[in-house]
Formats: structure tokens, sequence, C-alpha cells
């Protein structure tokens, strides 16, 4: 083996790695976001039923 088949060898596995990387940083992106979403909809939901049943309580008052 030539020290240029050497050299060609290493360029691709250090594509490859590159290539592990972007895919293993990819996925951690979409589980933290995935994370987030649901910390997000875990708060938003009850914040939500609480303006409700006041909005519900407030047109009761309005009305009667």
């Amino acid at each position: 083996m030539s020290p240029s088949e050497a050299h060609e060898g290493s360029s691709v596995e250090r594509f490859g790695k590159h290539v592990l990387a972007i895919l293993v940083l990819l996925i951690a992106l979409w589980i933290v976001v995935k994370l987030a979403i649901g910390i997000l909809s875990f708060l938003f939901y009850p914040i939500l039923a609480i303006a409700a049943i006041v909005a519900l309580i407030w047109a009761i008052r309005v009305l009667f």
C-alpha cells in the first residue's frame, strides 16, 4: 500500500466519522425538541384548563 492510498483511507475514515457525528447530533436534537414540546404541552394544557374555568365563571356571573 502506497502512502497516498493510506492517506485516502484516513480521509474516508474521517468523512465517516463526520457523517456519524452529524447523525448523532440530529438524533440528539430530535430528542431534545420532543422533550421540550412535551414539557411545554405539560405546562400549557393545565393553564388552558384553568383559563377555560375562569372564563366560564366570568360568563356565568355576567349572564346571571
